[in-house]
């Protein structure tokens, strides 16, 4: 899919026809056909394997100068499933910036170009290009910061479930924050780098007001990087926790079962035993089978209170 933009006297306005000669314009490619890359590769002069680059989940966050173009790759959140409660993973976006345009590719939408679409950006402009890349920056940024603390409630409401009742699925959630968490601390160092790159890059032309916006960024994906770091260190650390509560719980459990087996199987000897050809005691007496269920009974009995004063209940 391509959708194309262009700022007209201040106002976001979307062209359904691209033409060869139109300038400071934004292509937004979401998953695009191999015909759609061949035709925009074509008309713009661009290699079209940094089109693909984009929508290779395994690429890696870089930075390359052309001729005349720039390719930039950076690595945004998305949720990945809508049936799994707050598990993100990072995808690339590439940015490709020309002297009469610039292109973003990504295989699937993001929060983050629907925000450009609808203008809801102050001071954007398709034809200031290198802020326009920065304030994608500074907006992925932002929502990296956004899903982790989504992150830190979802954790501490499991936390909570898990204090209740030791189930898989609250486990199985935290293991599921966690891997989000991975992701964005590895997604968040490489784009750092690729920003540290370009402010010291002279090839790319920067305004005094661009390169602050730049300073701004870094700092707020230095504080993500850091918010990453702790709260994966307290879900692992919390994970670890109530894996020895699951199993100290279980170690309790079976302690019990194998101490009322113990007990229990005092009464199975004595009936077995009288169960033989053997003379049964006091079978003079109208009472005999009760008082050999009371001597039964108090052997328990004893045996119970011995163990429960070692605590092995």
């Amino acid at each position: 899919m391509i959708r194309a933009f262009k700022t007209i006297e201040d106002k976001l306005v979307r062209i359904e026809d691209i033409a060869a000669n139109e300038k400071d314009i934004w292509l937004n490619l979401v998953n695009p056909s191999q015909a759609d890359i061949a035709q925009i590769a074509e008309q713009f002069g661009i290699d079209m394997d940094h089109i693909r680059a984009a929508l290779d989940e395994e690429e890696r966050a870089r930075i390359e100068v052309e001729d005349n173009y720039t390719l930039i790759i950076i690595d945004i959140p998305v949720l990945e499933k809508e049936d799994v409660p707050n598990y993100y993973i990072t995808i690339p976006l590439g940015i490709i910036m020309g002297k009469d345009f610039i292109i973003t590719v990504c295989i699937k939408d993001s929060p983050i170009m629907s925000i450009f679409e609808n203008g809801r950006i102050k001071g954007f402009n398709t034809f200031m290009k290198t802020r326009f890349a920065f304030q994608i920056f500074y907006k992925t940024s932002a929502l990296y910061l956004n899903y982790l603390r989504r992150i830190d409630r979802k954790s501490n409401d499991v936390e909570r479930e898990l204090h209740k009742s030791m189930k898989n699925k609250e486990l199985i959630q935290l293991l599921n924050l966690e891997k989000s968490l991975v992701y964005f601390t590895t997604s968040l160092r490489a784009n750092e780098i690729v920003m540290e790159k370009m402010l010291r890059h002279d090839s790319i032309k920067k305004y005094p007001e661009d390169k602050e916006l730049l300073e701004d960024v870094i700092i707020e994906n230095k504080q993500a990087i850091e918010m990453a770091s702790i709260y994966s260190n307290i879900l692992s650390g919390m994970m670890d926790a109530f894996a020895s509560v699951i199993s100290n719980n279980l170690n309790i459990v079976m302690k019990f079962l194998t101490s009322v087996t113990i007990v229990m199987a005092i009464p199975t000897m004595v009936a077995s035993f009288f169960g033989m050809n053997v003379n049964l005691p006091f079978s003079d007496k109208p009472y005999a089978f009760s008082i050999v269920l009371l001597i039964s009974f108090c052997l328990s009995l004893l045996f119970g209170t011995i163990m429960a004063r070692k605590k092995m209940f």
